[in-house]
């Protein structure tokens, strides 16, 4: 098995034996419904389709809810594409934080916090221009072109615009303790997005770093 969708709870922390501290972020992993799966032989590569945010069924569209209802799994709004060998699990079963186990290492991949529109300063880290004798460039961007040769702006220049919301993927987070009654995944280090932000824990992959 590969992964499993999880919430964001927020972040704590944990003491080991020996007194070390070590921060710690809570996911609540709710059982996943596998709602299809895709073989080689049939779609040309091996993989599950799982299922998770659960809502109520009249709040679910017809074909929504027909196609949760022809594998038997619960009612859930979102769905998510996982690579697993499709030998290894079969429509209607359900994925959840047993399949994970202290020690472990993990994937996880989830977007992060959103900071809007922001400026060079802000988005690049740049210095800015002076903030005495006059200036009015302290937090400008700057020239961002040539002279009349080539007399245009680059491609890939650093300017301003949106910051954060992206995909982010942070690998080896190991597993610190798992609740199979509260549904509940402690990670050691933080996890991108912002609380209630759903992220999917994968397995790590053996020979990766």
């Amino acid at each position: 098995m590969s992964g499993i969708m999880a919430r964001k709870v927020g972040m704590t922390r944990l003491f080991g034996e020996d007194g070390k501290v070590f921060p710690v972020t809570v996911l609540e992993a709710e059982p996943c419904p596998v709602v299809q799966v895709k073989t080689p032989q049939r779609d040309g590569y091996s993989a599950v389709q799982i299922g998770y945010h659960g809502k109520r069924e009249s709040r679910l569209s017809k074909p929504v809810l027909g196609r949760l209802k022809k594998t038997g799994a619960p009612p859930v709004s979102r769905f998510k594409e996982v690579s697993m060998p499709s030998e290894e699990v079969s429509e209607g079963d359900v994925l959840d934080v047993s399949m994970f186990k202290p020690g472990e290492k993990v994937d996880v991949t989830g977007f992060s916090k959103g900071k809007g529109f922001q400026g060079n300063v802000k988005r690049h880290g740049q210095s800015g221009g002076d903030a005495t004798h006059g200036t009015k460039q302290e937090r400008g961007t700057g020239a961002i072109g040539q002279c009349a040769t080539p007399s245009k702006v680059w491609k890939n220049r650093k300017m301003p615009g949106h910051t954060g919301n992206g995909k982010v993927t942070i690998r080896n987070l190991e597993v610190m303790e798992i609740d199979t009654e509260r549904n509940l995944l402690v990670l050691k280090g933080s996890v991108p997005g912002a609380r209630n932000g759903y992220i999917l824990v994968r397995k790590n992959r053996l020979g990766r770093a």
